[in-house]
């Protein structure tokens, strides 16, 4: 699980797996596989490297390489 935050501070933990894709406009918008979509402050490259920092932690990158 990746930590984020809401637009009003709350913060909250996601899993990255289920992340379809990410847009910017202007706000950071995780669109996720059941369709919902959430905004967040953190800007999309925060984002994509907690989600590269989360998947080394479990060792996902090991059959990657």
């Amino acid at each position: 699980m990746i930590e984020l935050t809401q637009l009003s501070g709350k913060t909250f933990w996601i899993n990255p797996h289920q992340i379809e894709y990410i847009e910017k406009n202007p706000d950071t918008t995780l669109i996720m596989l059941s369709g919902k979509r959430i905004v967040v402050l953190e800007g999309v490259p925060e984002v994509l490297g907690r989600i590269v920092a989360y998947r080394r932690q479990i060792g996902a990158f090991k059959n990657e390489e």
